[in-house]
Formats: structure tokens, sequence, C-alpha cells
């Protein structure tokens, strides 16, 4: 597909009705004092005017003029400038906007969820990363959070910042030390401008004339072009709704009505409840909470012996999405609020007994999944030395009919609405020069990774085509490890995003992937290494972006397999010095005959090559490495970085 023929004043043209004309000359928030201009290209700038206002920009000895529209825009372009600074910009009309302390240098734009809006402050070594953060020629430029119906003329808010340990406490991690690296490297100033929301999707970050291309979304669009009202209205609107029914008898929590036994209550029945496993999120496994944000009671009976009664106990439940109140034989024995934090309570000694106890637990689901998850290992009842399991099934009730609550006009939020983010967060961006592009995201569509192979390059096409710089570099980060594999070789579905992310750094020109499946956390969606992180994309910048053909910017790359006897030889590109294979707790490399049942093989290291046995297959004709969730990565080169995650067939599962 190609959307390189799209106008570019086109998807602003609404929203610039919106801009009102004025009798003074104005710029957007992104052109502003402390900025980074992009070096060695054509710059162009934009702002508004009285309509016919002509319009003067005055920079390192170069002047520029052009005349407001009649719609009051006026757009123009500087010539390519060479890295340096601070310099002075001056914009002329009937008044004079005077910048200063402007630099040249590269300008890079890092996109995606939350494992890229993750700050600084918080990431590991956090603190002391954040008390060094004095870089006087490295800027930051946050784009507040913004999602729109349609494509907006300008930014929510934001300004450009010196790199400060202040202005760099909340900035994007995995961008600051990328940014880092990047000026060490190449001595030039550089800007980051960070464009990221947490637990949102691709398509809310692609306009509606990419999307359009693709079938999956026509409906979607089509139903938002039927809108009348603004996101924001409709949101106020759905607020009121939602109030009023929570102030009805029906949007009670019949769990605790005044007056009547709690749902905690041992003597409760559960007769009529329903059953679901723990952990385990209920969207997943309970269509009639498949799309529930609300409050779910979850129970469970344990059985203690006598040497129990009147002894301490320690209950366990892992993780809950996103707030717990919990419950023993009634009486409330703790309660949390965050999705990842481990619950861990202790019950007192007056509310054990020999024989039933009641496990309680009231779970409050703002949004996303719901339930307790994570490891059934920390679901537990320890009590007189010895441990309860506490994961299986659970019996489970909503607090309020679900069908009778209101039901969000967005139910994903507006931020998870295809074109929302473009058009609030990007197309505002539009046409700032740019060295590249930084994208961290996938997390949000694991459970759709054929979808993926379209719509992530047609998310970067559109892009390029937007910013017309030709392939733009677009470098991302391939899905970190994440939650917990079975015992023997299976496919998930961060297997296949991370799959369809390989195939678009193959496919797509001017792309680059960072491993990261060994720098995640099986506990922890938000994996706190992003020092890691930035320098894997700031190698894969220095060969895709900045033209160093050899540097090694990646580990090994798989590129054939052959077959001889009961042996598969792989062959691997970006091999560095050498291969290397660490040890593991389980091994990463499963292959399969015909019959496609996959076991696990034994490795060894022949030259570039690795080759690959498994009892009780005599014809291997398959290959499988680090396929699932977090499956341990071992293979790498001499460099140290890891392999990506590869299989060699194309079988269904």
């Amino acid at each position: 597909m190609n959307f390189s023929s799209l106008p570019l004043p086109a998807f602003v043209a609404l929203a610039l009705l919106a801009a009102p004309a004025r009798a003074t000359v104005r710029l957007p928030r992104l052109v502003s004092s402390h900025m980074v201009l992009q070096r060695n290209v054509k710059l162009p700038l934009w702002g508004w005017a009285a309509p016919g206002e002509a319009v003067r920009i005055t920079f390192r000895g170069s002047k520029v003029q052009t005349k407001a529209g009649a719609d009051g825009r006026w757009t123009l372009s500087l010539p390519a400038q060479q890295a340096g600074g601070p310099f002075v910009l001056e914009v002329q009309g009937t008044n004079t906007i005077r910048l200063t302390d402007v630099l040249v240098g590269d300008v890079w734009l890092a996109s995606g969820q939350s494992n890229m809006e993750w700050p600084l402050r918080d990431a590991a070594r956090g603190p002391e990363e954040t008390a060094a953060a004095s870089y006087p020629t490295l800027r930051l430029f946050a784009v507040p959070n913004r999602a729109e119906h349609l494509p907006q003329a300008e930014l929510a808010g934001g300004e450009w910042q010196v790199c400060t340990p202040q202005s760099a406490a909340g900035f994007s991690a995995v961008a600051y030390f990328f940014g880092r690296d990047v000026q060490q490297q190449y001595k030039v100033p550089v800007g980051l401008i960070a464009a990221e929301w947490g637990g949102t999707v691709a398509e809310a970050w692609t306009s509606a004339e990419a999307l359009r291309q693709l079938p999956d979304f026509r409906a979607p669009l089509a139903l938002l072009s039927a809108q009348t009202s603004s996101f924001a209205d409709q949101e106020a609107a759905y607020v009121t709704r939602l109030r009023e029914w929570q102030q009805s008898p029906a949007g009670q929590d019949h769990g605790l009505l005044p007056g009547q036994p709690t749902w905690a209550d041992a003597a409760t029945s559960t007769a009529t409840w329903s059953t679901m496993q723990l952990p385990g999120l209920w969207e997943g496994q309970t269509p009639e909470l498949r799309d529930f944000d609300g409050i779910v009671w979850l129970r469970r009976e344990i059985m203690l012996p006598p040497t129990a009664a009147n002894q301490p106990l320690t209950l366990s439940l892992g993780q809950v999405d996103d707030q717990d109140s919990t419950f023993f034989n009634g009486v409330v024995v703790g309660g949390t609020r965050g999705y990842d934090k481990l619950r861990r309570y202790t019950v007192p000694a007056s509310l054990v007994q020999a024989g039933r106890n009641v496990v309680a637990v009231r779970v409050t689901d703002n949004g996303g999944g719901g339930g307790i998850w994570g490891k059934a290992a920390d679901m537990s009842a320890m009590v007189a030395g010895q441990a309860v399991p506490l994961a299986g099934a659970w019996y489970y009730r909503p607090a309020f009919d679900p069908a009778a609550r209101p039901r969000a006009p967005y139910p994903g939020g507006v931020q998870n609405t295809p074109t929302a983010l473009f058009n609030g967060m990007i197309a505002p961006l539009i046409p700032f020069a740019l060295k590249g592009v930084l994208w961290y995201q996938g997390e949000s569509n694991a459970d759709r990774a054929t979808q993926y192979r379209t719509l992530f390059p047609a998310l970067i096409q559109d892009w390029r085509a937007r910013w017309q710089q030709g392939p733009l570099p677009f470098l991302f980060v391939q899905l970190a490890g994440y939650m917990y594999d079975e015992a023997q070789p299976a496919t998930t579905a961060w297997a296949e995003l991370r799959e369809a992310q390989r195939f678009t750094s193959l496919s797509v020109p001017k792309t680059g992937m960072a491993v990261a499946l060994d720098l995640g956390n099986a506990d922890d969606i938000h994996p706190r290494n992003k020092l890691d992180v930035g320098h894997r994309l700031a190698l894969v910048a220095r060969r895709v972006a900045y033209g160093e053909t050899a540097v090694v910017a990646s580990g090994p790359t798989f590129e054939k397999l052959t077959t001889t006897g009961n042996r598969l030889t792989l062959t691997f590109g970006n091999t560095g010095r050498g291969l290397v294979l660490k040890p593991g707790a389980t091994p990463p490399f499963a292959v399969a005959g015909p019959d496609r049942h996959f076991v696990w093989a034994r490795a060894e290291v022949s030259g570039t090559t690795i080759v690959l046995q498994a009892d009780g297959v005599p014809n291997p004709v398959a290959v499988r490495y680090a396929w699932g969730n977090n499956r341990p990565a071992t293979l790498y080169n001499q460099e140290g970085l890891p392999a990506s995650p590869f299989r060699s067939d194309i079988w269904p599962r």
C-alpha cells in the first residue's frame, strides 16, 4: 500500500477551522525557545497569522518569507543547517517573536505505550540516573496525553526543556537513555519528543486514511465518522449516566447492602454463583465479564486441620487488578490498591478455626483486565507450618447485573479508539523535521498478532508519508519477556506478536528492532531495566539511521536450517565475533518432525551454526527458539546481544 500520495494539508484542515485568525503571528508549542532543529535537512516551520499577513523568519543569516493563507495558517522552510548552537530564531509579522537557545542536531520522536512512557525516576537505578541527568545540549519535549475525534492543529500543552534532573525525572527512560547514548556517540545536540500513552493499541496511533486501507478497521471508522459530538462530550454524558445509575438501587453493590449479610459472610450461600479459575483475569474466561469493569466478589472455602485452630494465618493472593478488600470468615483482613502489587495479609488467630473457613475477595476493576493474576505459587494460606494452595476454582458473582451498568461509549477508553492518538498527539507534530522514530508498543495488540503483521507496517508507512522525509528511520523494541510458560513447548500470543515484529524488521526498509526478551520480568509487564533497552536502540540507530555498517547492532538472526539425518543445523547472520550459548533454566530450542509435535532439543555451537538433536525425533523438519511468553534467552553473539525468538515453520499453532 502507498500512502505517499496523501496531501499533508488534508488531514489538518478540519482542525484548522477551530484555530481563530489573529492579527499577530503565533507559533505552535513545538516551535519555541530551547528546541532542537534537525540538522542537514530542509526545516519546515509553521504557525498562524492574519489571512494574507506577511511572515518572515531569520535564522543563522538565512531569511525566508511567506504569507498566511485564507485560513490564517502559514508554512515555510529554512535551508538545511549544520549542527551547532545556541542560536536565535526570529519570526516577524505585525509582531516579532524571538526564540533563544535554539540548537541544531538530531531530533527523535519516541512513541508507544507504557514501557516507552515509563519515567526515568522509576527505572532501575532511577534515583542515581536522575541525579546525573544534566546534559545542556539534550532537550526534552513531553507531549500531553490527548485523544481526539479529528486531527488537531495544536498540542494540548508541552514545552522544550533543557535536560536536568528535574526535567528528566518524569521523562521517558527509554528515550532518555537512547538520547544520551546518541549524543555521546556523535557529539551533537539531541532533541527528544516523547508522545506515548500506556495501555494503548497501534490503531489509535494511525491515521484514518491509513486505516481505511485495512479491511479490519473500516467498520469502526465508519462508526467514528458518523459521530456528531466530540470524545469529551460523549464521555461527559456517560459520566452523568453512570453517576445516576450508581445512585440508583440497580447500581448498588448487592454484596454490601445495609441490613443484610455481606457476601463475605461464611453463612452466605454460593449455590447460585459461577466459578472461574484463578489466577487468571476474568475477561479471558467468563463471557458475561468479557468487557466488565466494576466489582466482582470471589470466594473459596479452605479446610484446616485441628492444629490450625486459633493460630495466626498468612494469606497470599498474588496480584489483584486493580483493588481488593479481602475477608476471612466474614472479617476484613486487608486491602490494597495497585494491579501489580502482591497481596499478603495476616489473619488474626481468633478468626482461624478447624475445618471450614471462607476466604472472600471483593475485587474492583477500573478498566482493562480484572481479577487475581500472577503465579499459582503465590496463592496460598500458610498456617501452623502448613501451606494450603488457593489456586484453582473460585466462586464468583458480580456485585450488580453487568447488563444494567451503562455502557461506556468507548469501552477500552477513548485512547484506544482507532485514530484517536494520531489525531491528538501525532498530527500536531507534523511537519517538524526528525532524524527518526523510536517505538515501544505491542503489548495491547498481543492477542491480534496476525492483524499486527499488516497494521504495524501500515503505521510506519503512514507516518513516513505524513512527514515527507522519505524512508524515515523507524526503530522499535520487541516485546520483553513477561508471564510464565508451560513446561512443554507451546505457542502463546506474545510469541506470535514478537514474530509479527520480527517480520516487520525484515520486510520494511530502514527499520530496526531491539530485542528485549532477556530484559523482562515474568511478574511485571513493566521491566525496570530501561538503560539496556535504550542502549540497544542506540546501536540499531547507528546502523540504520547513521549508516555505520560495521556496527554489530543486533544479536544473531536466524537465516536457514538444513537437515542431516536426525540433526538440524541452523545458520545465522549478525554473529559478530561468534555465537554464544548461555545456560538456561529450561532448553530454549524445540524441534518437531512431520507430526508437528515439538520436543526440547540439545544444542551446541559449531562455528556460525547451531546443531540440534532431540530424542524421539528421528526426522526433524522444524525448529522454534525461545518460543513462548518468557522462555530463557540463551543465544547471543559475543558482543552480548541476544537473538530474537523465531520459528522456521508456518504451522497454525
